[in-house]
Parts: C-alpha cells; structure tokens; sequence
C-alpha cells in the first residue's frame, strides 16, 4: 500500500442555481466549507495531496477562505480552469464565459497529477465512507508514477487488452435528494460483476415522497430505492487524462457549431466513451453514505445542522486541520 494518492477538486463552477460561490460559503461551526470536509476525509482514508482546481479570478478568495488553513496541514497546489485554455487551433467563441466543463477541469490539472487520483466536485459532501473504499481501490496500483503501462488490466477470455481500470463510488438515490428542488444524477447500468455499463444522465429528478422520479416530457418515471448513481466521485489512473485530452478536439469539432456558448465537455462522456470501445473497466464501489450539498439556498440550514451534530458526535474535530 502506500504511495502518493492525489485527490483532485473540481471547484470552477458558478453555482447558477445556488446564486453565489457556494464553494466557499460556510457551512461548519467554525467557518468551514463543504469541500474542506471532503478533503479531510480524503486524507484520513489515504489521500497524501489534493489540487483544487479554480478559475484564476477565484484565487485569492478561496486561498483566504480555505486554502490557506488546508496547506498547512496538507500539501495543497492549484490549478486553473480558463476558457481559453483549448487544444491548438482552436479559440473561444465570442461571448463564451463558462468554463467547457467536468473533463476540462480535470484537464487542468494534468501537470499536477502522477499516480492514480480522485476526482470529486467542491459542492458535494460525500461521507467518509467513498473515499475509504475509492483509496482501497487506487492503492492496489501501489500509487507508482504514470506509466503507459501503469493501472491496466488484461481480460483475454473478452479480446480485450490493455484496458484502463477505472472506479467510481455509486450512491443510492433516496441519499442523493434534497427537499428544495430537483436534482441531475447520472443513474447507472451495471453488470453481474460490478462493472459500469453506462451512465444516463438525469436532469430532473424529485423526491415525490413515496420516493423518486425523474420527468420526461409530461411524465414522471419511477427510480425504485436502491437504484445507483453517480456523484462524480470517481478514481482514475493517467490514461484519463490522456483519453480526455485527446478527445477534447472531437468535441470542439462536433459542439460547437451547434452550442458555442453553453456546450460542457462532461467527464462522465469520455468514461461512457472508453467503455463503448473496450478500452475502460470501471469498477463500480458502493456505499450506504448520505449525499448531502446545496443545490438552492434552502439547503444550507439542513447541511449546517447536519456538520454540527457530526461534530457533535466526534466524527469531526473542531479544528479540521490543528493537531490530531
């Protein structure tokens, strides 16, 4: 076991939803915000460096909000998510001002990243429990250094070769809704060995109270409890880096001419991608954990209720990152 193991932060995002930079809005009795608790757990699971990825004009923000205590404790480096940064040849659109999306800020932090690493979002409180079995998982590579070689598995009996072996930490739905609104998850196929087959993307999904549901057109389609989802808490060797940067021209190409403005290279699109051509395995970890974050503003008093009785109960310190 041992090695380096980097979790990376997809903190670029606007929070459009949420009105704000929810990233760093407090939410721990002591000031602290969503992501500083996912990075602890990280750390106590095995995580041994993070890279928060931003957009540079939210730098000098979070570095006092968050970053500067985190560094302390945990080494700690930033990267960049900018809409200019694309493949050569290629140029923002006039009027572009998002980011291009989860793959992109993976992207990002390509420099900062050797072994294998975790990607999750800033605004998701995860539970201890997904990065303990996530950092189980990448351990078993021994956390070495890229290599092309390196996290790839063989299976002869299906003509496959040189496959990347990949994760991700599955949730149930009924733990993944909040009682403000509706909810996007990606709701997963998985086959008899706990494999990934495919991920749906399902952007309207409520809790009806007799459970959820999610809308096409004027109906309302059942998700019975237990159903999979993924919260982008994923665990991956370098070949995704690669695979996401030699897609990215692709999707230039296809997107946009159709959506210059708005189009989001997604991570879950190239894993989908990988899978379709053989090329990914990606091993499906459970866990019985409650999601918690903010989607609306109405979430906030439930999660800082929630932060308090966990310390409360001894699952957290007072101080996250003095002595322990």
């Amino acid at each position: 076991m041992g090695g380096k193991l980097t979790l990376v932060v997809m903190a670029a995002g606007m929070g459009s939803r949420y009105g704000g930079l929810k990233q760093i809005d407090p939410v721990g009795p002591h000031g602290q915000v969503i992501m500083e608790y996912s990075i602890f757990d990280a750390v106590r699971a095995g995580f041994t460096d993070v890279v928060v990825v931003l957009k540079p004009e939210m730098s000098q923000d979070f570095a006092r909000c968050v970053g500067d205590r985190v560094s302390g404790a945990v080494p700690l480096t930033y990267a960049y998510q900018e809409v200019g940064n694309l493949p050569d040849g290629y140029a923002a659109p006039a009027g572009r001002v998002k980011p291009w999306g989860t793959a992109q800020a993976v992207l990002a932090a390509k420099d900062e990243v050797a072994g294998p690493f975790a990607v999750i979002n800033a605004d998701d409180y995860y539970g201890p429990d997904g990065f303990r079995i996530l950092a189980e998982f990448l351990q078993g590579y021994g956390g070495g250094a890229h290599d092309p070689a390196f996290g790839r598995m063989t299976r002869e009996d299906e003509g496959m070769t040189g496959e990347d072996r990949w994760a991700m930490v599955a949730y149930r739905i009924e733990n993944t809704l909040t009682r403000h609104g509706s909810v996007s998850r990606g709701v997963c196929q998985i086959d008899g060995t706990g494999h990934l087959i495919r991920i749906d993307e399902r952007t309207r999904i409520v809790d009806n109270g007799g459970g959820a549901a999610y809308n096409v057109g004027d109906t309302w389609v059942p998700l019975p409890p237990g159903t999979q989802v993924s919260m982008n808490l994923w665990g991956f060797t370098h070949g995704f880096i690669d695979a996401v940067e030699q897609g990215f021209p692709r999707f230039l190409d296809e997107r946009l001419p159709v959506d210059p403005l708005t189009c989001e290279y997604q991570l879950p699109v190239v894993v989908q991608s990988m899978i379709d051509a053989r090329t990914a395995d990606v091993s499906v970890l459970t866990t019985q954990d409650r999601w918690h974050g903010i989607t609306y503003q109405e979430d906030k008093p439930d999660l800082v209720r929630m932060f308090a009785a966990k310390q409360a109960q001894g699952d957290y310190p007072a101080d996250l990152w003095g002595p322990r």
